[in-house]
Protein backbone atom coordinates (compact mmCIF):
# COMPACT_ATOMS: atom_id res chain seq x y z
CA UNK A 1 0.00 0.00 0.00
CA UNK A 2 1.36 3.39 -1.20
CA UNK A 3 1.27 6.35 1.44
CA UNK A 4 -1.87 7.76 0.18
CA UNK A 5 -3.69 4.65 0.65
CA UNK A 6 -2.12 4.38 3.58
CA UNK A 7 -3.65 7.61 5.08
CA UNK A 8 -6.66 7.39 3.14
CA UNK A 9 -7.12 3.96 5.23
CA UNK A 10 -6.05 5.78 8.89
CA UNK A 11 -8.65 8.80 7.73
CA UNK A 12 -11.55 6.30 7.01
CA UNK A 13 -10.94 4.45 10.17
CA UNK A 14 -11.25 8.26 12.17
CA UNK A 15 -14.27 8.68 10.52
CA UNK A 16 -15.90 5.78 12.63
CA UNK A 17 -14.72 6.90 15.28
CA UNK A 18 -14.80 11.20 15.40
CA UNK A 19 -18.05 11.63 13.46
CA UNK A 20 -17.26 15.64 14.15
CA UNK A 21 -15.70 15.62 10.56
CA UNK A 22 -17.26 17.51 7.81
CA UNK A 23 -19.25 14.86 5.73
CA UNK A 24 -17.82 15.93 2.02
CA UNK A 25 -14.07 16.05 3.28
CA UNK A 26 -15.07 12.12 5.41
CA UNK A 27 -16.57 11.03 1.67
CA UNK A 28 -13.87 12.52 -0.68
CA UNK A 29 -11.52 10.35 1.79
CA UNK A 30 -13.61 7.07 1.58
CA UNK A 31 -13.84 7.52 -2.05
CA UNK A 32 -9.86 7.95 -2.73
CA UNK A 33 -9.13 4.84 0.09
CA UNK A 34 -11.82 2.66 -2.32
CA UNK A 35 -9.97 3.75 -5.04
CA UNK A 36 -6.90 2.58 -4.12
CA UNK A 37 -7.78 -0.86 -2.42
CA UNK A 38 -9.12 -0.78 -6.60
CA UNK A 39 -6.11 -0.19 -7.92
CA UNK A 40 -3.46 -2.45 -5.43
CA UNK A 41 -5.91 -5.55 -6.28
CA UNK A 42 -5.91 -4.71 -10.20
CA UNK A 43 -1.90 -4.92 -9.98
CA UNK A 44 -2.16 -7.97 -8.14
CA UNK A 45 -1.51 -9.80 -11.44
CA UNK A 46 -0.25 -8.25 -14.83
CA UNK A 47 -1.29 -9.46 -17.94
CA UNK A 48 1.84 -9.87 -18.64
CA UNK A 49 3.13 -12.51 -15.97
CA UNK A 50 2.94 -15.81 -17.20
CA UNK A 51 1.03 -18.51 -15.50
CA UNK A 52 4.15 -20.69 -13.91
CA UNK A 53 1.20 -23.22 -12.27
CA UNK A 54 0.23 -24.45 -15.57
CA UNK A 55 1.47 -27.09 -16.88
CA UNK A 56 3.35 -27.87 -20.48
CA UNK A 57 1.39 -30.66 -21.46
CA UNK A 58 3.15 -30.27 -24.81
CA UNK A 59 6.81 -31.11 -23.06
CA UNK A 60 8.33 -34.72 -23.68
CA UNK A 61 10.82 -35.43 -21.61
CA UNK A 62 14.05 -37.51 -23.02
CA UNK A 63 16.89 -39.36 -21.02
CA UNK A 64 20.42 -38.75 -22.92
CA UNK A 65 23.45 -40.32 -22.12
CA UNK A 66 26.97 -39.97 -23.22
CA UNK A 67 29.80 -42.68 -22.48
CA UNK A 68 33.66 -43.05 -23.68
CA UNK A 69 33.71 -46.63 -23.50
CA UNK A 70 38.02 -47.09 -23.90
CA UNK A 71 37.22 -49.61 -26.43
CA UNK A 72 35.29 -51.57 -24.05
CA UNK A 73 38.49 -52.58 -22.43
CA UNK A 74 37.62 -52.95 -18.77
CA UNK A 75 40.80 -51.66 -16.60
CA UNK A 76 42.93 -51.79 -19.44
CA UNK A 77 42.19 -54.84 -21.19
CA UNK A 78 42.11 -55.69 -24.43
CA UNK A 79 39.36 -58.07 -24.72
CA UNK A 80 35.57 -56.17 -25.19
CA UNK A 81 34.20 -56.16 -21.82
CA UNK A 82 30.40 -55.81 -23.11
CA UNK A 83 28.68 -56.67 -20.41
CA UNK A 84 29.50 -54.46 -17.47
CA UNK A 85 29.51 -51.52 -20.25
CA UNK A 86 25.78 -52.68 -20.75
CA UNK A 87 24.66 -53.11 -17.10
CA UNK A 88 25.64 -49.25 -16.80
CA UNK A 89 23.88 -48.40 -19.40
CA UNK A 90 20.70 -50.29 -18.85
CA UNK A 91 20.72 -48.97 -15.06
CA UNK A 92 20.06 -45.56 -16.31
CA UNK A 93 17.77 -46.48 -18.85
CA UNK A 94 18.24 -43.60 -21.49
CA UNK A 95 16.23 -43.24 -24.54
CA UNK A 96 19.40 -42.32 -26.56
CA UNK A 97 23.18 -42.88 -25.70
CA UNK A 98 26.26 -41.27 -27.57
CA UNK A 99 29.54 -43.65 -27.47
CA UNK A 100 32.84 -42.85 -28.19
CA UNK A 101 36.01 -45.26 -28.74
CA UNK A 102 33.67 -48.06 -30.45
CA UNK A 103 35.67 -51.01 -31.98
CA UNK A 104 34.23 -52.49 -35.23
CA UNK A 105 35.87 -56.07 -36.23
CA UNK A 106 39.25 -55.11 -34.82
CA UNK A 107 42.16 -57.00 -33.88
CA UNK A 108 43.79 -55.41 -30.16
CA UNK A 109 46.64 -57.16 -28.85
CA UNK A 110 46.08 -60.62 -31.10
CA UNK A 111 42.39 -60.26 -29.29
CA UNK A 112 39.62 -60.46 -31.97
CA UNK A 113 36.88 -57.39 -31.39
CA UNK A 114 33.47 -57.60 -33.30
CA UNK A 115 30.97 -55.39 -34.03
CA UNK A 116 30.81 -53.25 -30.28
CA UNK A 117 28.22 -50.86 -30.87
CA UNK A 118 25.96 -53.71 -32.07
CA UNK A 119 26.60 -56.26 -29.44
CA UNK A 120 25.96 -53.24 -26.89
CA UNK A 121 22.53 -52.66 -28.79
CA UNK A 122 21.61 -56.61 -28.11
CA UNK A 123 22.34 -56.24 -24.94
CA UNK A 124 20.38 -53.11 -23.91
CA UNK A 125 17.69 -53.96 -26.02
CA UNK A 126 18.62 -50.80 -28.30
CA UNK A 127 19.13 -50.13 -31.70
CA UNK A 128 22.47 -48.73 -32.89
CA UNK A 129 24.20 -46.58 -36.15
CA UNK A 130 28.12 -46.83 -36.30
CA UNK A 131 29.80 -44.25 -37.45
CA UNK A 132 33.77 -44.67 -39.03
CA UNK A 133 36.73 -42.64 -38.51
CA UNK A 134 39.34 -44.22 -39.54
CA UNK A 135 40.60 -47.83 -40.42
CA UNK A 136 42.23 -49.29 -37.29
CA UNK A 137 43.62 -52.77 -35.90
CA UNK A 138 42.36 -54.61 -38.92
CA UNK A 139 39.02 -53.21 -38.32
CA UNK A 140 36.95 -50.01 -38.37
CA UNK A 141 37.13 -47.38 -34.73
CA UNK A 142 34.97 -44.43 -34.70
CA UNK A 143 31.81 -43.20 -32.51
CA UNK A 144 28.16 -44.72 -32.66
CA UNK A 145 24.13 -43.95 -31.04
CA UNK A 146 22.35 -46.78 -29.15
CA UNK A 147 18.39 -45.36 -29.20
CA UNK A 148 15.40 -46.92 -28.03
CA UNK A 149 13.63 -44.85 -30.43
CA UNK A 150 12.60 -45.56 -33.57
CA UNK A 151 15.74 -44.47 -35.70
CA UNK A 152 14.27 -42.44 -39.01
CA UNK A 153 17.58 -41.46 -40.42
CA UNK A 154 21.18 -42.07 -39.96
CA UNK A 155 24.26 -39.68 -41.56
CA UNK A 156 28.18 -40.52 -40.61
CA UNK A 157 30.37 -36.62 -41.08
CA UNK A 158 34.29 -36.73 -40.58
CA UNK A 159 36.62 -34.33 -38.54
CA UNK A 160 39.82 -33.53 -40.14
CA UNK A 161 43.34 -32.17 -38.94
CA UNK A 162 45.53 -30.20 -39.73
CA UNK A 163 48.41 -31.25 -42.36
CA UNK A 164 50.79 -30.09 -40.14
CA UNK A 165 50.19 -31.77 -36.74
CA UNK A 166 49.92 -35.17 -36.18
CA UNK A 167 46.30 -36.79 -35.27
CA UNK A 168 43.05 -38.34 -35.81
CA UNK A 169 40.42 -38.03 -38.39
CA UNK A 170 37.69 -38.31 -35.72
CA UNK A 171 33.58 -38.86 -36.68
CA UNK A 172 30.21 -37.23 -36.13
CA UNK A 173 27.51 -40.25 -35.78
CA UNK A 174 24.24 -38.02 -36.11
CA UNK A 175 20.56 -40.05 -35.89
CA UNK A 176 17.28 -38.21 -36.20
CA UNK A 177 14.25 -39.89 -33.97
CA UNK A 178 11.09 -38.98 -32.61
CA UNK A 179 9.62 -38.88 -29.12
CA UNK A 180 5.81 -38.60 -29.22
CA UNK A 181 5.44 -36.26 -32.46
CA UNK A 182 9.05 -34.27 -31.45
CA UNK A 183 11.43 -34.68 -34.17
CA UNK A 184 15.34 -33.82 -33.49
CA UNK A 185 18.67 -34.96 -34.26
CA UNK A 186 20.83 -37.01 -31.72
CA UNK A 187 24.86 -36.37 -31.91
CA UNK A 188 27.86 -38.63 -30.65
CA UNK A 189 31.71 -37.43 -31.74
CA UNK A 190 34.91 -37.48 -30.06
CA UNK A 191 37.73 -34.52 -30.82
CA UNK A 192 41.34 -35.04 -31.25
CA UNK A 193 43.77 -35.37 -28.51
CA UNK A 194 47.04 -35.96 -29.93
CA UNK A 195 48.42 -32.86 -30.35
CA UNK A 196 47.95 -29.30 -28.68
CA UNK A 197 44.64 -27.85 -29.32
CA UNK A 198 44.55 -26.74 -32.83
CA UNK A 199 42.99 -29.66 -34.09
CA UNK A 200 40.82 -29.60 -31.73
CA UNK A 201 39.32 -25.99 -32.83
CA UNK A 202 39.41 -27.18 -35.89
CA UNK A 203 37.37 -29.80 -35.50
CA UNK A 204 34.94 -27.54 -33.42
CA UNK A 205 34.59 -25.12 -36.04
CA UNK A 206 33.89 -27.53 -38.49
CA UNK A 207 31.64 -28.71 -36.20
CA UNK A 208 29.51 -25.77 -35.56
CA UNK A 209 29.53 -25.23 -39.53
CA UNK A 210 27.74 -28.49 -39.53
CA UNK A 211 25.54 -27.79 -36.67
CA UNK A 212 24.49 -24.46 -38.23
CA UNK A 213 22.53 -26.34 -41.18
CA UNK A 214 20.14 -27.93 -39.37
CA UNK A 215 16.43 -27.20 -39.17
CA UNK A 216 15.61 -29.17 -35.85
CA UNK A 217 16.54 -29.41 -32.23
CA UNK A 218 20.19 -30.75 -32.05
CA UNK A 219 21.40 -32.67 -28.40
CA UNK A 220 25.12 -33.90 -29.02
CA UNK A 221 26.91 -36.36 -26.36
CA UNK A 222 30.61 -36.29 -26.94
CA UNK A 223 34.19 -36.48 -25.42
CA UNK A 224 35.44 -32.89 -26.66
CA UNK A 225 39.32 -33.97 -25.01
CA UNK A 226 39.00 -29.77 -23.69
CA UNK A 227 38.05 -28.31 -20.62
CA UNK A 228 35.12 -26.40 -20.07
CA UNK A 229 36.96 -22.79 -20.10
CA UNK A 230 39.10 -23.94 -23.19
CA UNK A 231 38.89 -21.79 -26.85
CA UNK A 232 37.48 -25.29 -28.17
CA UNK A 233 34.26 -25.26 -25.88
CA UNK A 234 33.94 -21.10 -26.30
CA UNK A 235 33.65 -21.76 -30.00
CA UNK A 236 30.98 -24.97 -29.50
CA UNK A 237 29.30 -22.36 -26.87
CA UNK A 238 28.67 -19.85 -29.45
CA UNK A 239 25.95 -22.00 -30.98
CA UNK A 240 25.39 -24.92 -28.54
CA UNK A 241 24.10 -24.94 -24.83
CA UNK A 242 25.92 -26.92 -22.08
CA UNK A 243 23.48 -29.53 -20.34
CA UNK A 244 24.51 -28.84 -17.13
CA UNK A 245 22.63 -26.76 -14.84
CA UNK A 246 23.80 -23.16 -15.10
CA UNK A 247 26.17 -23.99 -17.83
CA UNK A 248 28.14 -25.00 -15.02
CA UNK A 249 29.71 -28.79 -15.71
CA UNK A 250 32.26 -28.85 -12.87
CA UNK A 251 31.81 -32.66 -11.80
CA UNK A 252 34.86 -34.62 -12.87
CA UNK A 253 34.18 -37.08 -16.17
CA UNK A 254 37.91 -38.44 -16.55
CA UNK A 255 39.29 -40.68 -15.52
CA UNK A 256 38.20 -42.95 -13.56
CA UNK A 257 41.18 -43.97 -11.29
CA UNK A 258 42.15 -40.64 -11.08
CA UNK A 259 39.43 -37.97 -11.56
CA UNK A 260 40.50 -34.77 -12.34
CA UNK A 261 39.04 -32.96 -15.47
CA UNK A 262 35.56 -32.60 -17.26
CA UNK A 263 36.11 -33.16 -21.36
CA UNK A 264 32.85 -35.36 -21.59
CA UNK A 265 29.96 -32.97 -22.52
CA UNK A 266 26.23 -33.36 -23.42
CA UNK A 267 25.21 -30.03 -25.21
CA UNK A 268 22.35 -29.21 -26.80
CA UNK A 269 20.38 -26.08 -29.10
CA UNK A 270 18.15 -24.46 -29.60
CA UNK A 271 17.28 -22.91 -25.75
CA UNK A 272 14.23 -22.40 -27.26
CA UNK A 273 13.46 -25.86 -28.27
CA UNK A 274 15.14 -27.86 -25.35
CA UNK A 275 15.05 -27.37 -21.74
CA UNK A 276 17.63 -29.28 -19.42
CA UNK A 277 15.76 -31.08 -16.36
CA UNK A 278 18.53 -33.09 -14.70
CA UNK A 279 22.07 -33.66 -15.37
CA UNK A 280 24.50 -35.87 -13.60
CA UNK A 281 27.70 -37.86 -13.94
CA UNK A 282 27.93 -41.47 -12.44
CA UNK A 283 31.07 -41.77 -10.66
CA UNK A 284 29.86 -45.06 -9.14
CA UNK A 285 31.26 -46.62 -12.87
CA UNK A 286 34.16 -46.28 -12.02
CA UNK A 287 35.94 -49.98 -13.33
CA UNK A 288 34.31 -50.24 -16.81
CA UNK A 289 36.22 -47.58 -18.92
CA UNK A 290 38.45 -44.66 -18.19
CA UNK A 291 35.52 -42.03 -18.20
CA UNK A 292 32.29 -41.51 -16.43
CA UNK A 293 29.30 -41.71 -18.08
CA UNK A 294 27.34 -38.06 -18.03
CA UNK A 295 23.50 -38.54 -17.90
CA UNK A 296 21.51 -35.25 -19.02
CA UNK A 297 17.61 -35.42 -19.22
CA UNK A 298 16.12 -32.83 -21.44
CA UNK A 299 12.54 -31.61 -22.26
CA UNK A 300 11.48 -30.85 -25.78
CA UNK A 301 9.30 -28.03 -26.30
Amino acid sequence: MNIDCYYASLNSSQYLKHESFKNHNTIMKLIRFLTCILFLTSCGKSADTPDDTTPDDDAVLVKTMTYNIWGARQGGLHTPQLQEIAEVIKKHDPDLVALQEVDRFTTRNGQPVGDVAKELADLTGMSHFFALAEPRHGGEYGDAVLSKLPIKETKAYNLGVTAELPGEIRSVARVTVEKEGKEFYFISTHFDHLSNEANRLKQARDFVTILKEYKKPVIVGADFNALPNSETIGILRQHLTLGCFNNNCSQFTFSTDNPRSVIDYIMYAPITGLSIQSYTVDTRAYSESDHFPVISTFKLH
